[in-house]
């Protein structure tokens, strides 16, 4: 632990040295900084995904850099300083979990979860049980964490089957909407609670739509690279190749997953 203290510390003096002798960081605020805070959080998710332990060190040790970069900038503005957000965070864990430094009874995760969404409802700041989801979230995330906390107060299906009905349900209104030649609008719609469904189905049987669809994305990826890569070896352009010969080098491909 004192190890951890002594680094932590060096960080921030070196974030006390750059804010007064770097011109690039000097002349960073806090809006500047949050699109690269966005880049930094996805380049872990991809460091996750790939199962990269070092790049999850390296990318883990950058949104540090950012988060004791927020908070030199607000103390700066004597707003708040790095403390203020260690005990901020400290109090709200052990507030969240009552189960650990409280008398409540817990059975499982589930039950720790749906605390968790029952105690920040009581917050003063969050009049709503969706408060909590960002605006700006991509909307399959959204979807999945809307319905975690509308599941967190017992707004929720009670089995997978009746989830995967509802799934079934929105896919015939979809067809007959696009059947029917509908207009954009009314499909789009009929489309978005297809996906919303989908999601809500994911969440019941423990998929997690957001690391699936990402893998599948890779999936593609690499099974259509192969390809290309093999057309380019014959000097056959992708274009002038027939469906059946492009699925001889997307099936060779799967070979190598």
């Amino acid at each position: 632990m004192d190890q951890a203290n002594e680094s932590f510390a060096k960080l921030l003096s070196i974030m006390q040295t750059l804010r007064k002798n770097c011109p690039w960081d000097q002349k960073q605020t806090l809006e500047s900084l949050r699109y690269l805070t966005i880049e930094e959080t996805y380049e872990l998710s991809d460091a996750i995904l790939s199962k990269d332990l070092g790049g999850i060190k390296k990318e883990l040790g950058d949104l540090m850099l950012h988060i004791v970069f927020y908070a030199r900038i607000a103390s700066e503005l004597e707003a708040f300083n790095i403390k203020d957000v260690i005990d901020s965070i400290n109090q709200k864990l052990i507030t969240r979990h009552p189960h650990i430094y409280g008398d409540v009874q817990v059975k499982d995760a589930k039950e720790v979860k749906d605390n968790w969404e029952k105690i920040k409802l009581k917050d003063k700041e969050n009049k709503s049980v969706l408060a909590g989801v960002p605006v700006s979230l991509p909307a399959l995330v959204k979807a999945y964490r809307i319905q975690e906390k509308a599941s967190g107060v017992g707004f929720d299906w009670e089995h997978p089957d009746q989830v995967w009905e509802k799934v079934e349900e929105e896919l015939n209104e979809l067809k007959k909407e696009v059947e029917d030649q509908a207009s954009v609008e009314v499909i789009e719609s009929e489309f978005g609670d297809l996906l919303f469904a989908l999601i809500n189905y994911a969440r019941f049987i423990g998929v997690n739509p957001e690391d699936a669809l990402e893998k599948t994305n890779r999936k593609f990826i690499h099974r259509f690279t192969y390809l290309e890569q093999e057309a380019r070896k014959r000097h056959k352009p992708l274009h002038e190749m027939t469906l059946k010969e492009m699925d001889v080098f997307w099936n060779e491909a799967k070979k190598h997953e």
